[in-house]
């Protein structure tokens, strides 16, 4: 019967990988980029609704006990306080515009008492990979209007640290509240705040995303693509097998024959330049 080929073990295994890898660009690759693609959609809408919304008390976009998140993200707050400078941390390993830097978080105390953690911007590096020096932060009450922003997370979750390399700076490889109220044995309300341009305290600002759609979209079009092809080559390959003459069968319908090794093949060549032997 004609099937019997399905089973034979190269069959067997070029089956499993067709179908796995298409069942991972299915369930796996093209939602992951849906999702991207989804998050970035989100990130957009609220960079655009920041541009133009008034900025709001941080109470009344997020409440005691809440973090930004989906839908905060990225809106503009009021925030009146007095800066901690002595809780200072910097964020190493950042990169801006393609160039190495240092992100700059400054604790502030509220009027009302909570502690917020406010990014400040970023400087550059010195010729040791240091932190070049900048400006401490204004004394006294001062008002900011700064961008909601969701904690980062160290996938290691290290804790600040600082030594001889550091000059005795305290540095974090994360822009994380957390990280910092650790630091500074402080209780910092969840996520951190990003200073705009002109702001009181402000370094050099940090730029803004792109609110271009990104590349997800399409990269998720491709892996179903992807997939799609993969298992329609293994359907055409199986019909172009159920006909007479498939590659997997020999002239009359015999299977194929066993391949010959180099020992038997070098042993044919040997006899037939010598003859037989008498």
């Amino acid at each position: 019967m004609r099937l019997r080929f399905l089973l034979r073990p190269g069959w067997l295994a070029l089956t499993a990988v067709v179908f796995t890898f298409a069942i991972c660009c299915f369930t796996l690759l093209a939602p992951w980029q849906f999702s991207r693609n989804a998050e970035r959609e989100q990130q957009n809408a609220a960079l655009v609704t920041s541009f133009t919304a008034a900025p709001v008390p941080l109470a009344q976009l997020l409440p005691p006990g809440t973090e930004p998140g989906q839908g905060t993200e990225w809106h503009l707050v009021s925030i009146t306080g007095q800066y901690l400078p002595d809780k200072e941390v910097v964020a190493r390993l950042r990169t801006v515009q393609g160039e190495g830097a240092y992100e700059v978080l400054t604790p502030l105390r509220t009027t009302d008492g909570t502690v917020v953690l406010i990014d400040r911007g970023y400087v550059g590096l010195d010729s040791k990979s240091g932190v070049l020096p900048y400006a401490p932060p204004p004394a006294g009450t001062v008002q900011v209007t700064a961008r909601a922003r969701a904690d980062e997370t160290d996938p290691k979750n290290r804790e600040a640290f600082a030594d001889a390399s550091t000059g005795g700076k305290l540095q974090s490889y994360v822009v994380d509240s957390r990280v910092v109220a650790r630091a500074g044995k402080l209780d910092i309300r969840p996520g951190y705040f990003q200073l705009d341009v002109g702001q009181p305290g402000v370094i050099a600002a940090l730029p803004l995303p792109q609110t271009d759609s990104g590349p997800f979209l399409s990269y998720a079009l491709q892996w179903i693509a992807f997939g799609t092809m993969a298992l329609l080559g293994w359907l055409y390959f199986t019909v172009r097998e159920l006909k007479p003459g498939g590659a997997l069968t020999q002239p009359g319908g015999s299977a194929p024959a066993r391949r010959k090794s180099v020992a038997e093949i070098l042993a044919e060549d040997e006899y037939a330049e010598s003859g037989p032997q008498r």
